[in-house]
């Protein structure tokens, strides 16, 4: 206490009493000041610790969905693709496709789709009953059985078909042209008429 005294005495005596009255009132005003308005002065804010009250969800029930209610329609483009991805799509469809593929010179994948959309014809005249991973001799053998006119073109195009797709055979426009007169030959075939098989 002793130092603490001797202290205030030697303040005392280089500042009066009044000024430092003065001095605590200006230092006191200007904490009060800077509390007041704080954080506006200050490019930084001290971390404050609010607690945020808890909110409760209202249940609510779902609507159900209305019955009777009509479905949008399918775009144009998607139904086309579908027809086109069909396999029991009309050949008259399928056979723009075959000749597509031919006019882009893609004649191996031209063949593929005009035998398939003669198995389609056979399929829909009830000739065969394909199942997955029958064989185009199998195919050939099951409608030449009932059908017997139909061993000639049917076996040549499966002939044709089985060189480019199995044995790596080139295929060129005569290729192409071949398997459309043969698959030609094979729907002219299936059409009633005098001497047709039955």
């Amino acid at each position: 206490m002793r130092g603490y005294d001797e202290f205030l005495g030697r303040v005392f005596e280089v500042i009066s009493p009044g000024l430092m009255l003065l001095i605590l009132l200006a230092v006191t005003g200007l904490i009060a000041a800077l509390w007041y308005w704080y954080p506006a002065w200050t490019s930084w804010r001290f971390p404050r610790f609010t607690w945020k009250k808890p909110s409760w969800k209202r249940w609510s029930r779902k609507k159900k969905a209305k019955h009777g209610k009509k479905k949008e329609p399918a775009p144009r483009r998607l139904k086309a693709e579908k027809k086109h991805k069909d396999p029991k799509t009309p050949a008259l469809v399928r056979q723009s496709v075959a000749d597509q593929l031919a006019a882009e010179g893609r004649y191996a994948e031209a063949i593929r789709e005009r035998l398939r959309d003669t198995v389609a014809d056979l399929t829909r005249a009830g000739v065969i009953d394909p199942e997955p991973g029958t064989t185009a001799a199998e195919l050939t053998t099951a409608a030449s059985t009932g059908r017997p006119r139909l061993s000639p073109p049917l076996t040549g195009a499966t002939g044709l078909f089985s060189e480019i797709w199995y044995g790596r055979r080139p295929a060129g426009r005569g290729e192409d042209e071949k398997m459309r007169e043969m698959t030609a030959e094979v729907r002219a075939a299936l059409q009633p008429g005098p001497g047709a098989d039955r």
